[in-house]
């Protein structure tokens, strides 16, 4: 009888599909609310900046839009994604570096060749656009 004890207890595990030997980072009540307080201020101010017009720069404003926007993914994917480099021993940290990675190459060759595109492409005046079939 001792030896179904432990099958009960996997069973138990597998039925409600997770082991208390794994060490998962759930987070807590007061760190959800600590990031959703943290989502709602970080999409509070860029909102702020543009319809209030405080800053005259489109351009400065559109930099600190973006940088609040890259703060808000890290406040995500701390709290609520529970994102360390303790987490899962390391691998979900080198899948998001990865990521980063990717994505950079990918933005960097797009924009390399559209600028690329735009400075080495014909220039049209509008006669000859009237004079196209």
């Amino acid at each position: 009888m001792s030896s179904q004890a432990p099958v009960h207890e996997d069973a138990h595990e597998a039925h409600h599909g997770h082991s208390h030997g794994h060490q998962a980072g759930h987070g807590t009540f007061r760190s959800y609310m600590t990031g959703f307080v943290l989502s709602i201020i970080l999409t509070a101010i860029p909102f702020w900046l543009v319809m209030s017009g405080v800053i005259a720069s489109p351009t400065l404003t559109a930099v600190l839009v973006m940088g609040l926007g890259a703060i808000q993914i890290v406040v995500h994917m701390v709290f609520f994604l529970h994102m360390n480099p303790r987490s899962e021993g390391g691998w979900t940290m080198m899948a998001l570096i990865f990521t980063i990675v990717i994505v950079a190459i990918a933005l960097s060759g797009s924009l390399w060749v559209m600028h690329h595109l735009n400075t080495n492409m014909m220039p049209m005046s509008p006669e000859m656009m009237k004079n196209m079939p």
